[in-house]
């Protein structure tokens, strides 16, 4: 299979600001050259909005956050995605940041599977940010993966089929062992073929996390394709790989990208803290 990419060197020189380095050709990039624990100016905002769009997931190192500057970072790319599924781990006096935690004593971890963040809302999250301040000695890396790329290497004809096509999202699926019975959660119709709002580019917008079953096919052609639809998400060609640090920071646009978290460090622990960025109605 051969995946055209766009040269994702900085070589136009429009970042003034910031160092930002790709981590390889589809997906991730590094950036450096700006201090978030402090306030910084809008040009650089900016740089970090421009980044994010060229690159879908960004990587900053040595960043140790507060909440408040957590808060801060997260407001660069809107207002916070507060989803009832994550009240049992709020940050008190934070209810937009939610703790997210692994050690001995846990029995799961958020994220295990190929998803985009909260996708069974009717109005997905755009964004996540998530800080560790610990990790494991070795492992607890996460995955990404190019839902742009996915949806370009496509047939012609297995587009033609999907465009217009919608798939049922449904947050019992993910969190239905996790949350207390009582809590209500969402379930929503998306198009399988997502339009960005920004890029205007299409990416394919079903995962193993939260989709269930497409919309007008019997329950066998929706399993195959669905099936088909997710190991071709998963093609390494369309990844990056990146291998946390104390203090680091991911952001990552769930508009056209997946991600998984490995769980491959039980019994160490990997802490730290994660805020969601309001979206829009998929179309």
């Amino acid at each position: 299979m051969t995946i055209a990419v766009q040269d994702r060197t900085d070589s136009t020189g429009k970042y003034r600001l910031l160092d930002v380095q790709p981590l390889n050709p589809t997906i991730g990039a590094y950036v450096g050259g700006v201090d978030l624990t402090q306030p910084f100016g809008e040009d650089v905002a900016d740089e970090l909005r421009m980044a994010l769009a060229d690159h879908l997931a960004i990587f900053l190192r040595d960043q140790p956050l507060d909440f408040e500057a957590h808060r801060r970072l997260a407001a660069v790319f809107g207002e916070a995605h507060v989803a009832p599924s994550t009240k049992p781990w709020r940050v008190p006096g934070f209810d937009e940041i939610t703790r997210m935690h692994a050690d001995e004593t846990s029995k799961y971890v958020a994220g295990e599977d190929w998803h985009s963040d909260m996708s069974c809302d009717p109005a997905p999250p755009m964004g996540s940010l998530l800080y560790l301040h610990t990790i494991p000695p070795v492992g607890g890396d996460t995955v990404f993966s190019n839902m742009y790329a996915a949806w370009d290497a496509l047939s012609d004809r297995m587009k033609a089929m999907l465009d217009g096509l919608r798939a049922v999202h449904d947050g019992a699926k993910a969190f239905g062992g996790i949350v207390p019975r009582d809590m209500e959660l969402p379930c929503t119709s998306h198009p399988i073929a997502r339009t960005h709002p920004v890029t205007g580019r299409k990416a394919l917008y079903v995962n193993r996390g939260y989709t269930t079953r497409i919309e007008g096919l019997p329950v066998r052609e929706s399993e195959a394709l669905l099936s088909f639809l997710y190991d071709h998400a998963q093609n390494p060609m369309f990844q990056c790989r990146f291998t946390w640090s104390p203090h680091a920071i991911a952001i990552w646009d769930n508009r056209c990208g997946q991600h998984m978290a490995i769980w491959d460090y039980f019994p160490q622990v990997r802490s730290g803290f994660r805020i969601q960025v309001k979206g829009e109605v998929p179309v």
